[in-house]
């Protein structure tokens, strides 16, 4: 059995009971959410469906003019198997209105704009519907820096950011997320051809096991090599982990009071009840 072999039943019924627990417990009854077309957005659905009924969850595919046609169509069949409410925006109008004004910008300018700019109709939607912006990161990514600060990365929740892609992979079996989801390249397809792997360098497999060993076994660079992997790899990963970690915490705060949030003041959302 891998060391990232999960109870996938087990782990379906806490995450249900999570999603349930922190929406109700602030008064809210719905959930919204980025539906990509890839198995992380297609897992997230089909739990906040079950955990919220189908009918308080609202998924939005959200298209660039170079996103890839099988997306859109695997994000629909997501929708239609867990029978949440979808709705398709097409972002191109907006991020190339504004990229007129930077015919030079890279790629990666560009990505993350595309990124951000899903992210704002999101969560203009969430004030619409009245719901809570689910996060479709998982730990992989979370713990890779892979993804936009403010982009990706931003919600209320996320049901899914404690399973590395491994997990995710396994837990979607569970669930019921469809075949062709759980099957292809996993991508941002943010520009045609492009793949998370492929980007990355390494596999989400192989990094995973170096990952997990890393951080929740607490592994020293000595005992990973023992266990079979190179230096290089090592010092490339944990030097990710390092570089990114700014995106997992709250914006840095000055100290001036007796009591700062995020460092003094740190009360759970339902403090004072």
């Amino acid at each position: 059995m891998s060391l990232l072999t999960i109870n996938a039943p087990l782990a379906r019924r806490i995450l249900v009971g999570f999603l349930q627990d922190e929406i109700w417990k602030v008064g809210a009854k719905k959930a919204i959410l980025g539906l990509s077309g890839g198995i992380d957005s297609a897992l997230v659905c089909h739990l906040a469906a079950e955990a919220l009924g189908p009918e308080n969850v609202y998924a939005i595919c959200m298209p660039y003019k170079s996103s890839n046609p099988e997306s859109e169509a695997h994000a629909r069949l997501v929708a239609e198997a867990s029978g949440v409410h979808y709705n398709v925006i097409e972002i191109t109008p907006m991020v190339d209105a504004y990229f007129e004004g930077f015919p030079d910008a890279d790629p990666m300018r560009r990505g993350n704009k595309m990124a951000r700019e899903r992210m704002t109709i999101l969560f203009d939607h969430s004030a619409l519907q009245g719901a809570l912006v689910l996060g479709t990161s998982n730990k992989t990514e979370l713990l890779l820096g892979y993804g936009t600060l403010y982009g990706d990365m931003a919600s209320a929740l996320n049901p899914i950011g404690d399973l590395y892609k491994t997990q995710v992979w396994q837990l979607s079996e569970e669930v019921g997320v469809a075949r062709p989801v759980i099957d292809k390249q996993p991508s941002a397809d943010l520009w045609a051809g492009q793949t998370d792997e492929q980007e990355l360098g390494f596999s989400y497999r192989e990094v995973d096991q170096l990952l997990y060993r890393m951080v929740d076994q607490r592994a020293t660079a000595e005992e990973l090599q023992q266990a079979g992997f190179s230096a290089d790899f090592i010092n490339t990963v944990y030097g990710k982990v390092q570089n990114s970690h700014f995106k997992r915490r709250l914006p840095v705060i000055a100290k001036l009071s007796n009591r700062t949030i995020d460092r003094d003041f740190r009360y759970s959302r339902d403090w004072g009840k």
